[in-house]
């Protein structure tokens, strides 16, 4: 069969740009459908081509069209090899006409004159050596940043009618960003954009583009009720083990099936981005080169009331921090903010999480405060008849301090022991301070304060607890 290779002539055919063009995006692959006017598809590989639901055959070719963007960069990479390639072999011919000079007569003046212009134009060699290399390096660097391969990608044919292209996981992927802008601690205002990065080695154009949360393709187990027998209970023979046969390739292949799993330049048109539901968002007029560097689109904006509070818990960790709490207006995808007071940046690597129906931000430590928790001596006794129950005595002191130059309010957070088991009994004895403080405390042993400090202010907070249990017992806590 005679194999059919486009001129580059048919590779250029038309250039039309009023197409229409989608894009759609999953997290196991993506789908781009367009009006296709030449048979050039981009540096790309492992891309399967369909036309009008027909797979479209392609090639692999190391000529590429040279007015294509990404063809004109792997020229200027095949350009700096070859730069390079002149230097090395430049310096090897200087080597071996070297070795093959014969003087007939030794003259010391003219051996080193001679000596010195070798030495001079081996040195600059050397120096142009490294240079090219280091411009090959980041010529290199530089394109496959953008594409997976160094060939041109075409298609047998022109498609008359839609070009789809499946490209593999990785080609193209987005992610989501959250940026909070806090006003006052009495509003915040949330901004969500995809950050989206193309390096598939084509440079994408899609008049509408969507973007899911979501594997193309979802494996679910078929199931089918089956009945829940009871039976006589009849031990079992004992098997004789039998050392594994080593799986044919064929068996190999059908087991490895069933486990296996289904897994910036600034736009020219105007886009317009729109949050479509959770997870699944849409953006028009969507330019989208393969340059390897992440294009960041607005998302959606809202605002919505916030309250901020310091909190700290330190039976795990004795930095403060503040925690702002909001309702959000549709559900937050990421854990992962940037948060902003105004212009100044707080935090370039804010987290956050659900609580309660409501969205906790973590927006900062407060350095200002300083906590020391330290442990109290145990003291045990025996009680009851015969001596029979253990009572430990245990507790810590919270030492706070203030160090700032305005008025704080710290939630604090903290705990005493508590059981699962009747046997053994915990009970809170005492909440000791010089100030006088409200607390609450929890059937699961949660105690939680709300403490004021003036400037400069500390205080002291000792917490005594009692362990009851019989003393044949070992306890652990």
């Amino acid at each position: 069969m005679k194999r059919f290779l486009p001129s580059l002539g048919l590779l250029l055919l038309g250039s039309g740009l009023g197409y229409t063009s989608t894009l759609t995006v999953y997290q196991d692959k993506t789908l781009y459908t367009y009006t296709a006017n030449k048979t050039y598809l981009g540096m790309t590989k492992n891309v399967s081509a369909k036309c009008d639901g027909e797979t479209v055959e392609t090639l692999s070719i190391l000529r590429c069209p040279k007015d294509e963007r990404l063809c004109k960069e792997a020229t200027a990479v095949e350009k700096a090899q070859i730069t390079v390639n002149t230097i090395q072999q430049t310096s090897e011919t200087l080597e071996k006409l070297l070795t093959l000079a014969q003087p007939d007569k030794i003259d010391a003046s003219a051996w080193i004159d001679a000596a010195e212009r070798i030495g001079e134009a081996k040195a600059t060699l050397q120096s142009k050596d490294l240079i090219a290399n280091d411009e090959l390096k980041m010529k290199r660097q530089q394109f496959n940043k953008q594409a997976p391969s160094s060939k041109a990608l075409l298609s047998q044919k022109v498609c008359a009618s839609e070009l789809e292209l499946t490209l593999p996981y990785g080609y193209v992927n987005f992610s989501t960003l959250y940026e909070a802008e806090l006003q006052n601690n009495k509003e915040i205002k949330v901004t969500q954009k995809l950050s989206i990065l193309n390096r598939s080695g084509i440079d994408i154009e899609a008049d509408e583009a969507i973007f899911y949360y979501r594997n193309a393709n979802q494996y679910i187990s078929v199931i089918n009720f089956t009945p829940w027998i009871v039976s006589k209970y009849e031990p079992r023979p004992k098997r004789r083990m039998v050392k594994k046969k080593a799986m044919s390739n064929r068996a190999m292949d059908e087991e490895l099936l069933m486990m296996s799993a289904v897994p910036s330049p600034a736009p020219v048109r105007q886009m317009r981005a729109t949050y479509v539901d959770a997870r699944e968002y849409s953006i028009t007029n969507l330019e989208l080169p393969s340059t390897g560097v992440p294009l960041d689109v607005e998302i959606d904006s809202w605002s919505t009331p916030v309250s901020c509070r310091l909190k700290v818990y330190p039976y795990m960790n004795t930095n403060a921090f503040t925690v702002c709490s909001f309702t959000p207006k549709h559900q937050i995808e990421s854990n992962q903010w940037k948060i902003k007071s105004g212009k100044v940046t707080v935090n370039d690597r804010g987290v956050g999480q659900y609580n309660d129906g409501k969205y906790d931000l973590y927006t900062k430590k407060d350095e200002d405060i300083k906590i020391v928790r330290e442990s109290i001596v145990r003291n045990e006794r025996e009680t009851g008849i015969f001596g029979t129950t253990v009572r430990k005595k245990d507790g810590y002191i919270l030492s706070v301090t203030n160090k700032s130059d305005k008025k704080k309010t710290l939630t604090l957070i903290d705990r005493i022991p508590t059981s699962t088991n009747e046997a053994i009994k915990v009970k809170l004895l005492a909440v000791k301070s010089k100030e006088k403080i409200d607390y609450k405390i929890s059937k699961e042993g949660k105690i939680e304060f709300v403490l004021q400090f003036s400037a400069k202010e500390s205080r002291k907070i000792e917490i005594l607890f009692e362990i009851s249990y019989d003393k044949d017992l070992k306890v652990r806590y």
